[in-house]
């Protein structure tokens, strides 16, 4: 028998169906919490309020499961309930003082996460707070992260490099005259590591460069996409509204304030690894003692970005397991009605919609029916997406 190291290397992928379940058990988490927060998105409803269930939600549904296996196992919330409103692009987390509120009409992205054991499922989302469907601009900005999404998925898949879905999906954003918001990564992730070092660029230039990367199977990657009807360069407006952080595992630092190290303390017994909000620690003094971690390096800010106001912004985020069988997207949520001033019209975009997300099985087997005309061999188990639906694709 192999040594326990050696067990614990071979199963960390998605070789392993206990892996594969602990991902699908968090994504059921993630979808369930998401369903959560839409329903708490209202007029006048508090945005702490919505992250604070969101969150609690996670913790509770994680905690109740492996509570009795006799190594523990870590689960929890992976990524702090976001809830970023009309311009606000993300990171919108507040802390408990906070009294903003939802209003009607605003477009709200919400981004969350969980883990079980370190696997990780993220999703974002983007919801309209009205009835009827949505048209104009901010259906084209939903539209265009939606259908860019799609296009995603589908490149996402071994033998596809990183370079060809950032080219894709600003091709997309440009069919809806929107921009692709820089500076966005989707990370490749592992057991315990939610920014992996495989990373697709939102949009390439010279200030930010990643390695080339191809995919492989047997890998998971956290695929984000932001669009904005603005030019899609985010701002910074103020530190002081940044309020979730993760530790920066390979500093350290001997810091100087008391209330620092009390701080630090407490962050690295509870969020060693995950990024965490500043509402989830006791000590109330917390601010004053994450400017010194902040400043040295051991806490990694993810600050609250902006577009200029009247700007409109989408957000859809989701995780998806390359299987041998295919690209499975284990997080999502359907759309509001999409009503955009824009069609795809492009026959690039229009064949990668056509992709399938299956592979065909090799060998024996039942026959498939008839393949539909203009769809790809291997995808006789796909869901192609019709591109006339303007991007507002049914998602499961």
């Amino acid at each position: 028998m192999s040594s326990d190291d050696e067990r614990e290397e071979r199963e960390l992928d998605l070789t392993s169906p206990e892996v594969v379940t602990k991902y699908k058990s968090a994504a059921e988490i993630v979808n369930k919490a998401l369903q959560l927060v839409i329903s708490e998105c209202k007029p006048k409803a508090k945005i702490v309020d919505i992250c604070e269930k969101g969150d609690s939600f996670i913790r509770e549904q994680t905690g109740n499961m492996y509570k009795n296996v006799k190594k523990k196992i870590e689960r929890g919330v992976a990524f702090p309930t976001c809830v970023s409103v009309n311009n606000t692009i993300c990171h919108f987390s507040p802390l408990a003082s906070d009294e903003l509120v939802l209003e009607e009409g605003d477009i709200v992205k919400i981004d969350l996460g969980c883990h079980i054991d370190g696997f990780i499922a993220v999703v974002g989302h983007t919801h309209a707070l009205q009835s009827g469907p949505i048209t104009g601009r901010a259906a084209d900005v939903i539209a265009a992260a939606n259908t860019a999404a799609e296009v995603a998925l589908r490149l996402v898949r071994p033998g596809k490099k990183n370079k060809d879905v950032t080219e894709a999906i600003q091709k997309v954003a440009a069919a809806y005259d929107c921009k692709i918001v820089e500076g966005v990564l989707s990370h490749q992730l592992k057991q315990f590591v939610i920014d992996g070092n495989k990373v697709i660029l939102s949009v390439s230039n010279p200030d930010t460069r990643v390695d080339d990367a191809e995919f492989e199977e047997n890998e998971v990657y956290a695929v984000d996409i932001v669009t904005s009807t603005g030019d899609g360069k985010p701002k910074l407006l103020d530190e002081k509204n940044t309020t979730i952080y993760k530790r920066a595992v390979d500093k350290n630092y001997h810091l100087k304030m008391k209330s620092s190290r009390f701080i630090f303390s407490e962050i690295n017994q509870k969020f060693p690894i995950m990024p965490f909000t500043a509402r989830a620690l006791e000590d109330k003094r917390a601010r004053l003692g994450l400017v010194e971690c902040v400043n040295h390096d051991l806490l990694q800010p993810y600050p609250v970005l902006h577009e200029k106001p009247g700007d409109y912004v989408a957000h859809i985020k989701f995780t998806v397991l390359l299987m041998p069988n295919g690209s499975d997207r284990i997080t999502s949520h359907s759309l509001q009605e999409l009503q955009p001033s824009k069609t795809i019209d492009d026959p690039e975009i229009k064949a990668w919609l056509a992709l399938g997300t299956k592979t065909k099985k090799k060998g024996g087997g039942k026959k498939k029916k008839a393949k539909k005309s203009g769809e790809k061999a291997e995808s006789t188990e796909a869901e192609p997406v019709d591109a006339t639906t303007n991007g507002a694709a049914a998602q499961e």
